[in-house]
């Protein structure tokens, strides 16, 4: 499984951007879909995820505010960010799990400038 993530960028805050993963290889054997971000000095923490049956599972910290979706056809995972705040800047990687393994993306960077 390889994924590749893109549509990060700098964005004001209050403003909104999409990022983007596309995913390719044994795409018939992951479970879930979802991203994480890992801000400077923190950890990486979980965003949202999303499983082949479409449940989602949001951070506090962003519901309400960020929407993750997929678009089988194109086997892309999305992840919608609206009402974006300071403290959302980060690395935002995307990662799917399979029933035995976990995979990564190279992770985009998201910046919100006041």
């Amino acid at each position: 499984v390889q994924l590749q993530a893109s549509g990060g960028g700098l964005v004001q805050a209050g403003g909104s951007l999409r990022v983007s993963c596309a995913v390719s290889g044994n795409i018939a054997s992951i479970n879930v879909m979802g991203w994480h971000r890992q801000a400077p000095g923190k950890q990486r923490e979980l965003v949202a995820t999303i499983t082949r049956g479409g449940a989602t599972n949001y951070a506090d910290f962003v519901k309400g505010r960020f929407t993750i979706s997929t678009d089988d056809a194109k086997n892309t995972v999305y992840l919608q960010m609206n009402s974006l705040k300071l403290d959302d800047t980060a690395v935002y990687y995307c990662k799917v799990t399979t029933g035995i393994q976990a995979y990564w993306g190279q992770g985009t960077q998201v910046t919100v400038s006041s």
